[in-house]
Formats: C-alpha cells, sequence, structure tokens
C-alpha cells in the first residue's frame, strides 16, 4: 500500500523562503526527508565546520561513495575518541589521588 500524504500549513521566514526557492527545493519532499532522517533508528546527524562540510559534498559528489562507505571510518574514529577521553578521565582521576 502506497504512503499517504496529509496537507499541512507552515510558516516561513522570507528569507528562508528566499533561500528554498532560490536553491529550488522541493520544500514538501525537503521537509519529509528531514523528518525522516529525525525519527530514523539509524540516521545520526554531525554538526561540522564549514571546510569539513564542503569536503564531504565534494568526496560524495564526486566518487559515488555514499553514507554506508564511511561508517566504518566513523567507527574507527569514536574510537578513538573513546581512547582519548579515557586517557584525559584517568589523569584527572590521578590528580585526585
Amino acid at each position: 500500500m502506497a504512503n499517504t500524504v496529509k496537507r499541512v500549513n507552515i510558516m516561513l521566514g522570507e528569507e528562508q523562503y528566499e533561500r528554498l526557492s532560490k536553491a529550488k527545493i522541493n520544500i514538501s519532499s525537503f521537509i519529509r526527508d528531514l523528518l525522516e532522517d529525525h525519527f530514523s533508528q539509524t540516521v545520526i546527524n554531525i554538526s561540522v565546520n564549514q571546510q569539513t562540510f564542503d569536503l564531504y559534498n565534494e568526496v560524495i559528489s564526486n566518487t559515488g561513495a555514499t553514507d554506508e562507505d564511511i561508517e566504518p571510518y566513523l567507527k574507527e574514529v569514536l574510537k578513538k575518541v573513546l581512547d582519548k577521553r579515557m586517557k584525559q578521565i584517568e589523569k584527572l582521576r590521578l590528580k585526585l589521588k
């Protein structure tokens, strides 16, 4: 059975509307995608600086890579972050002795 859609009205700021229009973004699809990501059990959003954002877009758009291709590397980075934090906590713990 196909997903049915419901009509809702939203209010946008004038600048938001202009940016979406200029980018030729279908607002309905855009909002549906954002809601799917928000409520997904397997999607994460990461805030990055502009340089990282640009690099991500360049790699994804020019290589055919997907987020699934990036996932194994993300796991490795998370392990490194955890190791670093554990070392910091251990140093702090030793100071308390």
